[in-house]
């Protein structure tokens, strides 16, 4: 359980005294803490895992944008932490498909759809999520299903 995993890891990082890991890792835990706190209300209840997944891949996509500003803005110092928390939050995450393996699961996709063009992007999207969704970036998996449709 990545919920397990995590805790464990930052008791790792405590006793082995690496505070940029714990500071990371605490992080992590904060943001779950903050999403459990959220869906206490919910109306059904939710999967962990799933939950836990999802949530990583947020705060990984939060970081990635952030390293590009920062860059951009020439702050180098303020992307290399954003680059050391990407690393700790990645290795909790599941191994992500790389561009020819995910345009492959968009063709299989389109095909078992029928998905013939653009109209179809959303329903697409909707399966390819329901498939392969803790495996992919759907920000840039959407780029090439628009690709793959407009084919």
């Amino acid at each position: 359980m990545l919920r397990e995993r995590i805790r464990q890891a930052t008791v790792a990082a405590m006793k082995a005294g690496d505070k940029p890991r714990t500071g990371a890792l605490r992080l992590i835990s904060a943001r779950l803490k903050d999403r459990d706190i959220e869906l206490r209300t919910a109306a059904q209840p939710v999967d962990d895992e799933a939950l836990v997944i999802d949530t990583l891949q947020k705060m990984a996509k939060q970081r990635r944008e952030s390293i590009q500003m920062y860059e951009e803005g020439g702050r180098e110092e303020l992307a290399a932490h954003e680059r050391a928390e990407l690393a700790v939050i990645e290795e909790f995450l599941p191994l992500q498909l790389d561009e020819a393996a995910t345009r492959a699961a968009i063709e299989q996709v389109k095909a078992d759809l029928g998905a013939a063009g653009m109209k179809d992007m959303g329903r697409v999207m909707a399966e390819l999520k329901a498939r392969h969704g803790a495996e992919l970036d759907m920000g840039r998996a959407s780029g090439w299903v628009k690709d793959a449709l407009q084919r």
